[in-house]
């Protein structure tokens, strides 16, 4: 009985996944969800409305890392893309979670970053997607044992905000 059971659990699973991976009608497919129409794209330093210097200059690198990383697309300098990604860091700021009672000292920190951007087709001149207000936070901890630096909550914030402003340039599916 048993190998009855495991032969038509696998039978089942092959056919689950001959249906999904056919890209017919719904499912999973093995294509990219990136436009594979564009080759490459622009990534000037974002703009920085914060007073944190170091800022634009990390979310530009972690985009480029990103774009590179998981789409199709080679980061080039804009007179020769297809597209261009810009934007601005319009928003830093550190939130006080939790803290001693003893001290005062705080024991969680959120730390939060947004930004505004706009990706276009350099080719026609037409924004293909605009974001106001995209915001993003990660958690650290300042306070023992881990005395962690606030760098590791701009590291964070900054890794989350890439990662998903690059998945906002998928394709519509």
């Amino acid at each position: 009985m048993t190998r009855r059971l495991t032969r038509l659990f696998a039978g089942c699973l092959l056919l689950c996944a001959l249906g999904c991976a056919s890209g017919e009608g719904g499912g999973w497919t093995h294509g990219s969800t990136y436009d594979t129409n564009l080759r490459t794209i622009a990534v000037p330093v974002f703009g920085n409305a914060t007073s944190d210097r170091k800022l634009s200059q990390n979310l530009t690198e972690a985009i480029v890392k990103e774009i590179e990383g998981v789409t199709p697309w080679k980061v080039t300098g804009q007179g020769r893309a297809d597209t261009m990604l810009r934007g601005t860091v319009t928003r830093y700021r550190l939130i006080m979670l939790s803290k001693d009672p003893t001290t005062g000292l705080a024991n969680e920190m959120l730390v939060e970053g947004t930004v505004d951007f706009e990706w276009i087709d350099l080719r026609t001149g037409e924004p293909i997607l605009a974001r106001a207000g995209f915001a993003a936070s990660a958690l650290f901890t300042p306070s023992r044992p881990s005395q962690q630096p606030v760098e590791l909550g701009r590291f964070q914030v900054v890794q989350v905000l890439a990662r998903d402003i690059v998945d906002t340039l998928q394709a519509e599916w």
